[in-house]
């Protein structure tokens, strides 16, 4: 059942464009992800933070041979959708594959090595965020004073 939502995901991925296509591609790649039992999947929106790519997807995989398969499996549906340069880099060494879809970007990593790297917090900090990051060194100083 599972890989025919994702069949026909492909499918309504080819019929639309610009930023209806990247929705549908990574609505596509999460249910790719979701049938191979992926582990953590998470969404991160980059439209006003990045020209990469319009979202990224990172999820955890419990071994390299399920990275590997995952990677196989999303690359084959990416393109039976439309997503004819579907690139991966980082297969061979099992610990993070990288696929770049154009619109989307897929981070698949073993869960050691997601921690490590933890794109999630890297690429969530809004404005404000970084705006909170930028006042903590005047913290110590402002102790008792007023703004």
């Amino acid at each position: 059942m599972g890989a025919i939502r994702t069949q026909q995901k492909a499918q309504s991925a080819m019929a639309v464009s610009g930023p209806e296509a990247a929705a549908s591609f990574k609505d596509l790649v999460v249910n790719s992800l979701e049938d191979d039992k992926a582990q953590a999947v998470s969404v991160i929106e980059l439209a006003g933070k990045s020209t990469l790519a319009d979202y990224m997807v990172i999820a955890s995989g419990t071994s390299a041979r399920h990275l590997s398969a995952m990677s196989d499996h999303l690359v084959e549906r990416l393109k039976a959708g439309g997503a004819t340069k579907a690139t991966v880099d980082g297969k061979d060494q099992g610990d993070w594959v990288l696929i770049d879809a154009g619109d989307v970007i897929v981070h698949l990593f073993r869960p050691e090595v997601r921690e490590f790297y933890n794109l999630e917090k890297l690429w969530n900090t809004g404005s404000t965020a970084s705006a909170a990051v930028l006042e903590t060194p005047d913290e110590p100083q402002s102790e008792g004073a007023s703004h």
